[in-house]
């Protein structure tokens, strides 16, 4: 019986390839690499548009390459990460996370008041953005959130700190770490 299984698979997979240029295992490795999951560990390819509330786009890889990442080892907002928990490959889905699960509340503490003239003529204004770097080299952005007669209130939270995230997500691919 074993002989005649082996054999009749062995036919099969010819016919296939003569057909379509593919053998079998490819097939059932292909097979293999669906069936996964997203789970900590895998490394995990995915196609993404991330919204606010007010439906504006604030950032999408759609058509271009994919976000890939270790899942699990926090480098995405930890409510995406948990959102995407058991997923597999081809899967959609939509991501709702809270300011806690994304870029947190906005601190009252991140916001200073500086002297005007420290301030660039072209940024007196509330929302303009100021880029600089710090003590250490490291780069940061500030958003101007008041204006006032001899000072400037600027602002250091995460552009995206206190904001409900939308994400529309599709899972490109899934594949086990390596050993």
């Amino acid at each position: 019986m074993k002989r005649r299984k082996v054999h009749g698979r062995a036919i099969f997979c010819a016919i296939l390839f003569a057909f379509t240029g593919s053998m079998c295992g490819s097939i059932d490795l292909g097979k293999e690499n669906e069936e996964m999951t997203i789970s900590s560990g895998n490394e995990v390819s995915i196609e993404y548009t991330l919204r606010l509330e007010d439906e504006s786009v604030v950032d999408t890889n759609v058509g271009s390459d994919p976000l890939t990442y270790v899942h699990g080892s926090h480098r995405i907002v930890r409510g995406l990460e948990n959102g995407l928990e058991g997923l597999k490959i081809g899967d959609t889905k939509e991501v709702t996370v809270q300011p806690e699960g994304g870029y947190d509340a906005a601190s009252p503490d991140a916001f200073r008041e500086v002297d005007k003239e420290q301030i660039p003529p072209e940024a007196l204004e509330v929302g303009a953005k100021i880029k600089g770097r710090d003590a250490a080299g490291g780069g940061f952005e500030v958003r101007v959130a008041e204006v006032k007669d001899k000072t400037v209130v600027l602002d250091f939270n995460h552009p995206l700190a206190g904001k409900t995230l939308y994400f529309d997500i599709k899972v490109l691919d899934i594949k086990k770490p390596p050993v």
